[in-house]
Protein backbone atom coordinates (compact mmCIF):
# COMPACT_ATOMS: atom_id res chain seq x y z
CA UNK A 1 0.00 0.00 0.00
CA UNK A 2 1.78 3.22 -1.12
CA UNK A 3 1.59 5.93 1.41
CA UNK A 4 0.56 3.40 4.01
CA UNK A 5 2.80 2.54 6.55
CA UNK A 6 1.21 -0.34 8.95
CA UNK A 7 2.75 -1.57 11.92
CA UNK A 8 -0.83 -2.91 13.50
CA UNK A 9 -2.20 -6.53 13.22
CA UNK A 10 -3.54 -7.31 9.83
CA UNK A 11 -5.52 -9.64 10.98
CA UNK A 12 -8.41 -9.93 8.59
CA UNK A 13 -11.66 -8.17 10.02
CA UNK A 14 -14.19 -6.51 8.06
CA UNK A 15 -13.78 -3.29 9.36
CA UNK A 16 -10.08 -3.30 9.37
CA UNK A 17 -10.17 -4.22 5.87
CA UNK A 18 -12.36 -1.30 4.92
CA UNK A 19 -9.89 0.68 6.64
CA UNK A 20 -7.16 -0.14 4.80
CA UNK A 21 -8.63 -0.14 1.68
CA UNK A 22 -9.82 3.57 2.69
CA UNK A 23 -6.24 4.77 3.56
CA UNK A 24 -4.84 3.17 0.69
CA UNK A 25 -7.68 4.96 -1.49
CA UNK A 26 -6.49 7.94 -0.41
CA UNK A 27 -3.09 7.69 -0.18
CA UNK A 28 -3.25 7.24 -3.92
CA UNK A 29 -5.57 9.79 -4.80
CA UNK A 30 -8.52 7.39 -6.02
CA UNK A 31 -11.11 9.16 -5.08
CA UNK A 32 -13.94 7.04 -7.26
CA UNK A 33 -12.10 4.24 -5.61
CA UNK A 34 -12.66 5.40 -2.37
CA UNK A 35 -16.18 6.73 -2.59
CA UNK A 36 -17.20 3.03 -3.73
CA UNK A 37 -16.02 1.61 -0.48
CA UNK A 38 -19.08 3.46 1.35
CA UNK A 39 -22.24 2.11 2.01
CA UNK A 40 -25.11 5.14 0.17
CA UNK A 41 -25.97 6.22 3.82
CA UNK A 42 -22.29 6.37 5.37
CA UNK A 43 -21.31 9.22 7.58
CA UNK A 44 -17.50 11.11 7.44
CA UNK A 45 -16.81 12.95 10.57
CA UNK A 46 -13.39 13.72 10.19
CA UNK A 47 -12.62 15.01 12.81
CA UNK A 48 -15.45 14.61 15.07
CA UNK A 49 -17.49 17.84 15.82
CA UNK A 50 -17.30 21.33 14.38
CA UNK A 51 -14.20 22.00 12.04
CA UNK A 52 -12.78 24.35 9.30
CA UNK A 53 -13.86 20.88 7.01
CA UNK A 54 -17.14 20.75 8.74
CA UNK A 55 -18.36 24.00 10.66
CA UNK A 56 -22.11 22.42 12.13
CA UNK A 57 -19.82 19.36 13.33
CA UNK A 58 -22.88 17.03 11.63
CA UNK A 59 -20.41 14.92 9.35
CA UNK A 60 -20.56 14.91 5.83
CA UNK A 61 -23.36 12.38 4.78
CA UNK A 62 -24.47 9.96 1.81
CA UNK A 63 -21.56 9.48 -1.27
CA UNK A 64 -22.74 13.44 -2.39
CA UNK A 65 -21.47 14.81 1.14
CA UNK A 66 -18.69 12.54 1.25
CA UNK A 67 -17.44 13.19 -2.46
CA UNK A 68 -17.54 16.65 -1.17
CA UNK A 69 -15.72 16.70 1.52
CA UNK A 70 -12.78 14.86 -0.43
CA UNK A 71 -12.56 18.30 -2.72
CA UNK A 72 -12.69 20.19 0.45
CA UNK A 73 -10.02 18.64 2.52
CA UNK A 74 -8.80 15.87 0.82
CA UNK A 75 -7.44 17.23 -3.22
CA UNK A 76 -6.56 20.00 -1.00
CA UNK A 77 -3.05 17.98 -0.71
CA UNK A 78 -0.15 17.01 -2.47
CA UNK A 79 -0.23 13.61 -0.94
CA UNK A 80 -1.53 11.86 2.00
CA UNK A 81 0.43 9.45 4.18
CA UNK A 82 -0.93 7.71 6.86
CA UNK A 83 1.21 6.28 9.59
CA UNK A 84 -0.67 3.32 11.89
CA UNK A 85 0.73 2.44 14.83
CA UNK A 86 -2.08 -0.22 16.26
CA UNK A 87 -5.61 -1.73 15.85
CA UNK A 88 -8.13 -2.77 17.61
CA UNK A 89 -11.20 -4.32 15.91
CA UNK A 90 -14.51 -5.26 17.49
CA UNK A 91 -17.77 -6.32 16.24
CA UNK A 92 -18.26 -4.20 13.28
CA UNK A 93 -16.01 -1.59 13.73
CA UNK A 94 -12.30 -0.80 14.24
CA UNK A 95 -10.30 1.40 15.69
CA UNK A 96 -7.04 2.49 14.85
CA UNK A 97 -4.10 4.64 16.47
CA UNK A 98 -1.49 6.63 14.46
CA UNK A 99 -1.23 9.72 12.45
CA UNK A 100 -1.81 11.37 9.51
CA UNK A 101 0.66 13.19 7.23
CA UNK A 102 -0.85 15.90 5.05
CA UNK A 103 2.22 17.50 2.39
CA UNK A 104 0.75 20.37 1.06
CA UNK A 105 1.19 22.44 -2.15
CA UNK A 106 4.13 24.62 -1.05
CA UNK A 107 6.34 21.91 0.36
CA UNK A 108 4.85 21.75 3.66
CA UNK A 109 3.59 19.05 5.80
CA UNK A 110 1.17 18.67 8.86
CA UNK A 111 0.70 15.78 10.82
CA UNK A 112 -2.80 14.51 12.67
CA UNK A 113 -2.20 12.37 15.47
CA UNK A 114 -5.31 10.52 16.59
CA UNK A 115 -7.84 7.88 16.55
CA UNK A 116 -9.72 7.16 13.17
CA UNK A 117 -12.53 4.75 13.22
CA UNK A 118 -14.54 2.84 10.91
CA UNK A 119 -17.70 0.63 10.64
CA UNK A 120 -18.81 -0.98 8.33
CA UNK A 121 -22.45 -2.70 7.36
CA UNK A 122 -23.18 -6.83 6.68
CA UNK A 123 -21.10 -6.06 2.76
CA UNK A 124 -18.38 -4.54 4.49
CA UNK A 125 -19.14 -1.44 3.40
CA UNK A 126 -17.97 1.60 5.60
CA UNK A 127 -20.83 3.09 7.38
CA UNK A 128 -19.44 5.36 9.56
CA UNK A 129 -15.89 7.25 9.33
CA UNK A 130 -14.67 9.09 12.43
CA UNK A 131 -11.21 10.54 13.08
CA UNK A 132 -10.64 11.82 16.35
CA UNK A 133 -7.52 14.70 15.83
CA UNK A 134 -7.42 18.22 17.14
CA UNK A 135 -7.06 20.91 14.38
CA UNK A 136 -4.66 23.13 16.53
CA UNK A 137 -2.62 20.34 17.16
CA UNK A 138 -1.94 19.41 13.73
CA UNK A 139 -1.79 22.80 12.46
CA UNK A 140 1.35 23.55 15.68
CA UNK A 141 3.19 20.45 13.43
CA UNK A 142 3.80 22.36 10.09
CA UNK A 143 7.29 22.06 8.89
Amino acid sequence: MSGVHWKATREPHPARDAAMASMDAVARGAKDEWLALFASDAVVEDPVGPSVFDPDGKGHHGREGISAFWETAIAQAERIEFHIDDSFACGSEVANTGKITTHLPDGSAMDAEGVFSYRVDDEGRIQALRAFWEFDRAVATLH
